[in-house]
């Protein structure tokens, strides 16, 4: 007596795999192409944060001649950052280039680090010492929370000094950099300046921790340098945090 098999049902898979798309989408599709996404958005952000500071130092340098005026230095800096490019590039282009290459960093560095998080959620790999796992939990919850609370700095910050929105910087006047800067920091009894001081705080930990992964990240991690890859770290977040809360510090000092 024979006896036949009757073929097995296809069951569909809960989940399709994901369609292989083109490089670089491809390398972006597994961990490791996110990780060196954030490492690279990341350096890319920081030289912009160090390069925004080194600009706004110019608070310290005062009223200078210009065009036969007494301008601030502040103002001076702004309007010359609208003619980069010039003539070869309309006046602002090459200004607005550079935002719209910011936003795309941003919005790269976010959407990586959100699917990071997922994936590490999802892992059922464990961390066989006890203590490691603390600060790698720490430093990914500080991670987290100090990034959404930037991000939302960042908002402020554009609302406040780029887009001058009536309900964040009333006084807001396009050009005068310096005045709206004091304006800001002196509103609300300080509580403004207080604001930044808090946020940048928070950015300084956010850099410091990401400067230090970065280089783990983008396979620079060895023994023999992770002391000084700690101390670069610390050295930059370290620079901008001075740099950046001497500002609303020096105008409630009335020192700028």
């Amino acid at each position: 007596m024979t006896t036949t098999t009757r073929p097995r049902p296809q069951v569909q898979p809960l989940r399709k795999p994901p369609r292989d798309l083109p490089f670089p989408l491809s390398l972006y599709q597994s961990a490791v192409g996110k990780k060196w996404a954030m490492a690279l958005t990341g350096i890319g952000l920081l030289g912009f944060v160090l390069a925004h500071m080194f600009g706004n130092l110019k608070l310290y340098i005062g009223f200078v001649e210009h065009d036969g005026e007494m301008v601030h230095d502040l103002d001076v800096y702004a309007e010359a950052l609208k003619t980069l490019g010039s003539p070869i590039l309309p006046e602002g282009v090459f200004l607005w280039v550079a935002r719209l290459g910011l936003l795309a960093m941003v919005a790269i560095h976010i959407h990586a680090a959100y699917s990071l998080t997922r994936l590490n959620q999802a892992s059922t790999t464990k961390y066989e010492n006890k203590s490691d796992w603390v600060a790698s939990n720490f430093a990914g919850r500080t991670m987290r929370v100090s990034g959404v609370i930037v991000l939302f700095y960042i908002i402020w910050h554009l609302l406040d000094f780029t887009i001058g929105w009536s309900l964040v910087n009333p006084d807001f006047v396009k050009g005068n950099v310096y005045d709206n800067m004091v304006a800001s920091f002196t509103r609300w009894n300080g509580l403004v300046a207080i604001f930044y001081i808090v946020a940048n705080i928070l950015l300084s930990i956010h850099i410091f921790h990401g400067a230090w992964s970065m280089f783990q990240s983008l396979g620079w991690n060895n023994p023999r340098f992770n002391a000084a890859r700690r101390y670069v770290a610390a050295g930059i977040a370290g620079l901008i945090l001075v740099g950046n809360i001497s500002f609303p510090i020096a105008i409630m000092a009335d020192l700028a």
